[in-house]
C-alpha cells in the first residue's frame, strides 16, 4: 500500500509510463472463500472490507497504479465479482482500464495467469494479490517492472524463526513467457498450480530476480481478523499524522497524470458531502504537484 506519497515526478512519472510500462498488464487476483475471516466475509466480499476508512481493493490497485499501470485484470468468485465491479466500474473515471474474470474455484494463485491469458496476450504482467498492502518507496517495484527478461520476486525481513529469515510477499512480476510457462504446471499435491511451480522455472533458467524490500517498507497481510485491525490501525495512524490519505485511487490517478483536474473536479461535484469529499478537494486545488515520498 503505497500512499499518494509514493508519486514520481511530472517527468520521470510520464517517461516510466510511456517508455517502460507500455506493455505491462496487471493481474489483481481478489478470489478465495475468506474463510479465515467469517463470518465477516458471509455479509461482504472480503476485498470490500475495510481497512480504516476504504476498501481493502484499494490498497493493491493503488500499488499497481502507482507502479504505472493502467490495465488491469480483477480475478474473483463468481459470487464477489458483481460486487467488486459495482465498486470499482470500468476504472474509466482513474484513467485506467479494469476487466474482469471469474476463479470458479482457488485452484492456485498461477491458475490466474491461465484464466487472464487472452488479457495478458504477448505481454509481460505483475500480479498482486487482493489482500495485500505495501507502504513506501515503490522503488523496488518500478525496478522490476523495467526488467525485459526473466521474473521478480521480493524479500520482506521477518522476525520469526522459519527456514528463512524473508517473506515472499504477494506481489510478482513476470515477463512475456509467463501464460506459456504455466500452462506446463501440473497441480500439487493440494490440487492447486503453485506460484512457487512458476517461480522455480524461472530459477532454473536462471531468471529469477529477488529483491528485498527496504527496512523503510511495510508489508502488510490482511487475511485475519487480528491483521485486519492492525492494518487498519496502521494506516489511521500514519494518515492522521501526516495529513495525507494512503491508496486514495483518485488522488493516485491526478498525481500519476491518469486523469486531470477537470476530471477529478467532476467527480467530486458527485459525492456526497464528507471528510473524504473535502480530502478530493484539497487534492484538486493543489492540482497534480506530487507529495514527498515516504522515507526507507
Amino acid at each position: 500500500m503505497v500512499g499518494v506519497a509514493g508519486a514520481m515526478e511530472p517527468r520521470e512519472r510520464g517517461e516510466k509510463t510511456k517508455n517502460k510500462c507500455m506493455n505491462k498488464k496487471a493481474i489483481l487476483l481478489a478470489g478465495g472463500a475468506g474463510t479465515r475471516l467469517f463470518p465477516l466475509t458471509k455479509i461482504v466480499c472480503k476485498q470490500l472490507l475495510p481497512i480504516y476508512d476504504k476498501p481493502m481493493i484499494c490498497y493493491p490497485l493503488a500499488t499497481l497504479m502507482l507502479g504505472g499501470l493502467r490495465e488491469v485484470l480483477l480475478i474473483s468468485t463468481p459470487k464477489d465479482v458483481p460486487m467488486l465491479r459495482s465498486y470499482l466500474g470500468d476504472g474509466a473515471h482513474l484513467g485506467i482500464r479494469i476487466e474482469y474474470a471469474e476463479q470458479p474455484k482457488p485452484e492456485g494463485i498461477a491458475q490466474a495467469f491461465l484464466i487472464g491469458a487472452k488479457f495478458i496476450g504477448h505481454s509481460g504482467a505483475s500480479l498482486i494479490l487482493g489482500d495485500n498492502i505495501f507502504y513506501g518507496k515503490l522503488d523496488f517495484y518500478r525496478d522490476a517492472l523495467d526488467l525485459e527478461r526473466g521474473a521478480c520476486i521480493f524479500g520482506y525481513q521477518v522476525p520469526k524463526q522459519p527456514k528463512s529469515h524473508f517473506a515472499v510477499p504477494g506481489l510478482y512480476v513476470y515477463d512475456e513467457r509467463v501464460v506459456d510457462l504455466c500452462r506446463t504446471l501440473r497441480p500439487s499435491a493440494r490440487g492447486e498450480l503453485e506460484i512457487t511451480d512458476l517461480n522455480l522455472l524461472y530459477l532454473k533458467q536462471n531468471e529469477l530476480h529477488v529483491k528485498l524490500l527496504s527496512r523503510g517498507m511495510a508489508w502488510l497481510d490482511t487475511g485475519t481478523q487480528t491483521t485486519l485491525l492492525e492494518a487498519s490501525n496502521y494506516i489511521a495512524t500514519i494518515e492522521h499524522r501526516q495529513g495525507m490519505k494512503i491508496a486514495c485511487l483518485e488522488e493516485v490517478a491526478l498525481r500519476m497524470g491518469f486523469i486531470t483536474q477537470s476530471d477529478l473536479a467532476a467527480m467530486i461535484d458527485r459525492l456526497p458531502k464528507n471528510e473524504y469529499r473535502d480530502y478530493l478537494r484539497m487534492v484538486c486545488d493543489e492540482g497534480p504537484g506530487v507529495l514527498p515520498e515516504p522515507q526507507g
